[in-house]
């Protein structure tokens, strides 16, 4: 009769081959997406090793033009410190920066003033907001990157007109230099700044995006035009490519925030992902009108039912809904017996008066109260004398 009284034998927790049954679609499909998240940063890690680095024949290397610049006379020389970059600089110099955002913005000062009066070449590429504003004062990254990636040059900087369409869309910059040129406009943000010095005789670029110095997009366009005449108009190159190991970048403590690191356009793919997130929500959770009863397939023994609620009710250690659910079954019950209408059997006011006039000795109201309206018991040995004592009283009542 009473969920407590199923045997105390049976597991509750299911077996082991059913869990695994359970669990192995999704653990299957958590190691597929580990390799392939795996493989995908293999592949991408071998196809960037040696990104513009100018000693690297790879694709995405810059061997290519530094080939064809000795072949012009011009010297290439790799540097990884701040402290040689900025001893570099000089009128008979080109210094290019290949990745100005791993800079800190200590060593950034520090470049742009060993840069500033040197009179020879600096460029930058793909200069974000992180950098661009330092080494380059009058200059702003926006946010939103160019659509494409051949564009024409649109200025009259000799090396662009010369080189006609080229790979450089990336980052979009925008200056408040008025003795700027600017090149190669996507909706009418340049790809491609050169701004002079105010003293000195060099000058500043800012390129956009790095695919023209790319071993495997060199061919392609007027990259190589372009390239080697940004990048060979002074008879010596130093390439600085900024290392993470330089004592420079930690000299002073400095280092860049969470969000610094980040790469740009974080924000709206959170947004979008949240709002995918909703949707999914939505979708799963939508409902197709009121819920409705059905009759089951089979049909379920009383004790079977019985059995699986008290189990439910002893995993879940629900001491009180067990309790509710005796007292208020036991409730009904007597309350038939008594004669009281169903819809007053909760009722303390209607019931135990009641039950009074049909029990002999010394059972009234005070002591019957506890019994079916009292607090839910503390342990389980309270819950199965609990469930002793309403039998009792049912049958007392049944026998009366």
């Amino acid at each position: 009769m009473t969920p407590e009284t199923a045997p105390t034998t049976t597991s509750t927790a299911p077996a082991r081959r059913q869990a695994w049954t359970r669990a192995r679609g999704i653990t299957l499909a958590v190691v597929v997406l580990l390799a392939a998240a795996v493989a995908m940063a293999a592949v991408r890690s071998t196809a960037r090793h040696g990104e513009l680095d100018p000693r690297s024949a790879d694709p995405y290397g810059s061997r290519a033009v530094a080939r064809l610049l000795a072949d012009r006379g011009v010297s290439t020389r790799v540097v990884t410190s701040l402290g040689a970059a900025r001893a570099a600089a000089g009128p008979d110099t080109t210094l290019l920066v290949a990745v100005p955002d791993r800079l800190t913005q200590r060593q950034q000062s520090r470049l742009h003033a060993a840069t500033e009066t040197s009179g020879g070449r600096t460029i930058l590429v793909a200069a974000g907001s992180w950098s661009v504003e330092r080494l380059a004062p009058g200059v702003t990254a926006d946010p939103a990157t160019s659509g494409e990636d051949t564009l024409r040059p649109d200025c009259a900087l000799p090396e662009a007109r010369r080189a006609g369409t080229a790979d450089t869309g990336g980052i979009r910059y925008t200056t408040t230099r008025l003795d700027a040129d600017s090149c190669y406009p996507s909706e009418r943000l340049a790809t491609l700044l050169r701004i002079p010095a105010a003293s000195g005789g060099g000058d500043t670029v800012v390129l956009g995006a790095p695919d023209i110095l790319y071993n495997d997009r060199l061919d392609e366009q007027g990259n190589a035009s372009l390239a080697l005449q940004l990048l060979g108009s002074r008879p010596h190159l130093v390439w600085y490519l900024p290392s993470l190991s330089d004592t420079a970048a930690t000299d002073n403590g400095e280092r860049k925030n969470f969000l610094d690191l980040l790469p740009p356009g974080w924000l709206w793919a959170t947004l979008q992902l949240f709002i995918a997130a909703v949707l999914a929500a939505f979708w799963r959770g939508r409902r197709f009108g009121p819920l409705v009863s059905e009759r089951l397939p089979v049909a379920i023994r009383a004790s079977e039912t019985a059995e699986g609620r008290a189990r439910l009710y002893r995993k879940a250690d629900a001491r009180d809904r067990a309790a509710d659910a005796l007292r208020a079954a036991t409730r009904t019950r007597l309350a038939a017996l008594v004669g009281v209408p169903a819809t007053q059997a909760h009722t303390p006011e209607a019931l135990l008066p009641a039950l009074s006039a049909h029990l002999s000795g010394d059972s009234d109201g005070q002591t019957l109260h506890p019994l079916l309206f009292g607090p839910p018991p503390g342990d389980d040995a309270a819950l199965i004398a609990l469930t002793d004592q309403l039998d009792a009283l049912e049958r007392e009542v049944r026998r009366s």
